[in-house]
């Protein structure tokens, strides 16, 4: 097997502009790590002692009579009564796992100093989960985030899953200035996701959580957690860390133009400690569900972050 960690070609994510050919010719890069596994370093993240291995538990199978040994918890009463003998249920392990995975593509995201935009490199974290999960021989599906509503695509065993997502991250991965329409929220896509996640799913959100602290957004998360194993990845970019050294700057939206002085006493350092908080905040409330959090930068390579807390093939 290929070593996972030094061979590694670039990193292909670049641009302001999600494309469908480097998003599918990131299924030869996913081939390098399972997202269906489980580390220290994952169980870490969200506050666990050590890693728990969810969506791996049993499934009803059939009904037949009761014999001397069988735990009478699982004789069937229903059957008893009808039939006028004990009948006990068989159940046999599920090991199916679907990979769910969820990317913002607001306009929020619409935005990177360094190698790329949010939006790009949220598009491909996901592509590679989606490879990932598919290689492992798991259903996968997903849902897109965008501007105006949320595109879904149930999970199924076949690359046709992968592409449909490809293509919705194709159409809302475009920057554009008509953004004065109100944008669906996180709440709205986790409550999406309630309906289609079926238990014991693996969950990949990938946002810069920007409205994840707005009222009532955490309950769904929190319903939501219940059912499924989610992980949380946030995008973010150096420029949101930290303003640049002093001086002007000619700053848009696409719509709008100003200047920005970051020369004015003390604004980058509030302006950096602000950040610090709100990220940190961030990360307790999700930390108080349980939920890992990886953060990915805009100049960071998607693959060696996922290898950090997934294990290598």
């Amino acid at each position: 097997m290929p070593e996972a960690h030094p061979k590694l070609a670039a990193s292909s994510a670049r641009g302001a502009t999600v494309r469908a050919e480097a998003l599918i010719t990131s299924r030869f890069t996913a081939r390098f790590i399972d997202v269906t596994g489980n580390t220290r370093a994952l169980a870490n993240l969200a506050g666990m002692r050590r890693a728990r291995q969810r969506g791996r538990g049993v499934e009803f199978d059939e009904v037949r009579a009761y014999a001397a040994g069988d735990d009478v918890r699982a004789i069937d009463w229903r059957v008893t009564a009808r039939s006028g003998t004990p009948h006990t249920k068989l159940f046999h392990e599920d090991r199916e796992q679907p990979i769910l995975v969820a990317i913002d593509q607001r306009p929020a995201m619409k935005f990177g100093s360094q190698r790329c935009f949010k939006s790009v490199m949220a598009a491909h974290i996901g592509c590679l989960a989606l490879w990932s999960g598919l290689q492992a021989g798991e259903r996968v599906g997903g849902a897109v985030l965008g501007a105006v509503d949320i595109s879904e695509t149930r999970p199924r065993r076949s690359q046709h899953a992968v592409l449909n997502v490809i293509r919705d991250l194709v159409r809302e991965g475009t920057p554009r200035s008509d953004n004065l329409a109100p944008h669906p929220s996180i709440a709205n896509l986790v409550e999406q996701l309630e309906r289609i996640a079926r238990p014991g799913t693996r969950l990949f959100i990938i946002s810069d959580f920007h409205d994840l602290l707005d009222a009532d957004h955490l309950a769904p998360l929190r319903r939501l957690t219940r059912k499924t194993q989610i992980v949380a990845i946030s995008i973010t970019d150096a420029l949101e860390a930290e303003l640049p050294r002093a001086g002007y700057y000619a700053v848009t939206d696409g719509d709008n133009h100003s200047q920005l002085d970051t020369g004015i006493a003390g604004i980058r350092e509030s302006y950096a400690a602000d950040y610090q908080s709100h990220q940190a905040l961030i990360s307790r409330r999700l930390r108080e569900l349980r939920i890992p959090l990886l953060t990915v930068r805009t100049d960071d390579d998607p693959l060696r972050r996922l290898l950090t807390v997934f294990p290598a093939r």
